[in-house]
C-alpha cells in the first residue's frame, strides 16, 4: 500500500512539472513572462542616443560678478608672431573676485612676463586665462565653473585710464586658447561676437530689462543704421540712467548675432 501511494504521489508531482513547463513556455510564446504590473522599459529608438553627462558641452558663465562691460573685444593677429588682442578686456573693480568661467583644473597661478597669470583647464583641450589675478588657487585644484580663481588687480596694459569710459581704472584680460589656437572668450557663452557702441548713443533708459544670450522678439519700429532689425533692446540688468552707476546697469543692443554694448559717457 505503502509503495503504491508514493507511485501515485511521484506520478501527479511528475504530471504537475509537465504542466507548469507547457504553462512557461505557453507564456513566452503568447504572452509576457513576468508577473502582472513588472514591465520591461522598450528598447530607445534607432538613431536617438542620449550621451552620457560627462560629454555634454560644458557649461560657462562669465568670470566676474554683476553685469559685464566689456571695454575691448578680441582682435587675433593675422599672424601668430604680430600684434593684436587675445582676448576680451572686462572693466570691474580693484579687488573684484575674479571667478572660473567654467568646471576645470586650474594649470598655473603665478607670474608670466611680470603679469600675474591664472590658467583653467578644462574638458576639449580648452584653457582659459584670467590677468592680472592675484591668485587664491593653486596649480591641481579642482575648480567648478564661478569658483574663486583670485583678486583683480590693477595695471593691465590697454585698460582705460580711470573714469573713461568706466568709472573703475582696473580690466580683467580673460583669454581661452585650445592648442596653440587664440579663441573669442565670449564664443564660450553663446552670445555671438560682442562691439562697444560709440559713446552718447541713444538708450533709452524705458527699455525693458533684456538678458544678452536670450533675444526677445523684434520691438517694432526699432531699427539701426544698417538696416537690420533689432532683436533685443534694453540693459544687462534694469536700471535707470539716474542709477546705473550705482546698479550697474549695461545698456546693450543685440543686432543679427551681435551683441553690442553702449559706451559709458
Amino acid at each position: 500500500m505503502a509503495s503504491a501511494r508514493r507511485s501515485r504521489h511521484a506520478a501527479v508531482m511528475r504530471t504537475g512539472l509537465r504542466r507548469v513547463v507547457a504553462l512557461g513556455a505557453a507564456g513566452i510564446v503568447f504572452g509576457s513572462p513576468w508577473p502582472a504590473g513588472i514591465v520591461s522599459a522598450p528598447p530607445p529608438p534607432a538613431g536617438r542616443v542620449t550621451p552620457p553627462p560627462s560629454a555634454r558641452a560644458p557649461v560657462f558663465r562669465w568670470p566676474l560678478d554683476g553685469p559685464p562691460r566689456p571695454v575691448r573685444r578680441f582682435d587675433p593677429p593675422p599672424r601668430p608672431w604680430l600684434a593684436g588682442h587675445r582676448g576680451v578686456d572686462l572693466a570691474a573693480a580693484s579687488g573684484a573676485t575674479v571667478r572660473s568661467a567654467g568646471a576645470g583644473t586650474v594649470l598655473f597661478a603665478g607670474m608670466v612676463a611680470g603679469r600675474p597669470v591664472v590658467t583653467v583647464g578644462h574638458p576639449g583641450g580648452l584653457r582659459t586665462t584670467y590677468e592680472p589675478v592675484r591668485p587664491v588657487a593653486r596649480p591641481g585644484d579642482v575648480v567648478v565653473a564661478g569658483a574663486p580663481l583670485g583678486a583683480l588687480l590693477t595695471g593691465h596694459p590697454g585698460c582705460p585710464p580711470l573714469g573713461t569710459p568706466v568709472p573703475t581704472g582696473s580690466c580683467l584680460h580673460w583669454g581661452v586658447r585650445r592648442g596653440p589656437d587664440y579663441l573669442d572668450p565670449l564664443a564660450l557663452l553663446g552670445l555671438g561676437p560682442v562691439r562697444l557702441l560709440p559713446v552718447g548713443w541713444p538708450v533709452s533708459p524705458d527699455q525693458p530689462s533684456v538678458s544678452p544670450g536670450r533675444p526677445r522678439p523684434a520691438l517694432a519700429g526699432l531699427r539701426p543704421a544698417s538696416g537690420q532689425p533689432w532683436l533685443a533692446f534694453g540693459r544687462t540688468r534694469s536700471a535707470l540712467s539716474q542709477q546705473r552707476r550705482q546698479s550697474g546697469g549695461q545698456p546693450f543692443v543685440l543686432v543679427g548675432g551681435v551683441v553690442y554694448l553702449a559706451a559709458e559717457p
